[in-house]
């Protein structure tokens, strides 16, 4: 059940150039699943801003969220420190159906921000003894995070823009590099980078997450809706039937 609750802030840090982790603490932590989201009020701003979830302790009932300063409200959030209380509405959206998958090796690609809900999935596939292979792009060295976490999980791959850190280029180039066989692959990342992955693999199963801005953030208000691929004059709300779909099920175009 979504619930709305004032959280307090366990720890706010810096970890990649414009990128802040957040930790809060909530009864509902053991709710969260890999691939929701919280969605947060700010004063001062008329719409919540959604961030999805890195990281859940259950036995501390708390949660990690990573989130990119990309404008006033992220900036603003940018700002709190450890001791604040911030005004969440959790938990959002559908999830990874992991426990309803048969699974023995799964591919991760995200791309900056749509990094974070990856490394709570991988945690939980790992959990369940599959072999986890993770594809991460960022624009440059200094938008890197979290790698040593994804390490821990599997073979790890890193591409950036500019080619500062990693292999130089897009996360599609390492992934046609790859030589091994993947039972789903789930990604999350900017549009035109689930475009581009959806295409090159889609011969294979898969899920992706979608990034969004929202205004309700329980599908109420159709701020957020994509189209299906299938029939484009039928939408799905991204904040409530979303954010994860089955590989082209909705249209990214």
């Amino acid at each position: 059940m979504i619930k709305k609750q004032t959280l307090e802030i366990l720890s706010h840090i810096q970890i990649a150039e414009d990128t802040f982790e957040v930790v809060l603490r909530s009864s509902l932590s053991k709710e969260l699943k890999p691939g929701q989201f919280v969605h947060i009020a700010l004063p001062g701003h008329m719409l919540r801003r959604p961030v999805s979830i890195a990281n859940v302790n259950p036995e501390a009932e708390t949660f990690t969220m990573i989130f990119k300063i990309l404008g006033e409200g992220t900036r603003n959030l940018s700002k709190y420190k450890h001791g604040q209380y911030l005004d969440v509405i959790l938990p959002c959206g559908t999830h990874y159906p992991i426990e309803e998958l048969t699974i023995s090796h799964a591919l991760l690609v995200g791309g900056g921000i749509g990094v974070p809900p990856l490394y709570y999935l991988g945690k939980k596939l790992k959990e369940k003894g599959v072999n986890v292979t993770s594809v991460l792009g960022f624009q440059s060295a200094t938008h890197v995070f979290y790698e040593e976490k994804f390490q821990q999980l599997g073979d790890t791959f890193i591409a950036t823009n500019d080619g500062t850190y990693g292999q130089k280029g897009f996360v599609t180039e390492i992934i046609a590099e790859l030589d091994m066989p993947i039972d789903y692959y789930f990604s999350c990342g900017p549009t035109p980078m689930l475009q581009a992955v959806t295409n090159q693999l889609s011969n294979q199963k898969g899920y992706i997450s979608l990034e969004e801005r929202m205004g309700c953030g329980v599908g109420t208000c159709y701020a957020c809706v994509v189209p299906l691929k299938a029939d484009p004059e039928q939408n799905k709300k991204i904040c409530k039937d979303g954010p994860v779909f089955l590989a082209n099920e909705v249209s990214l175009a």
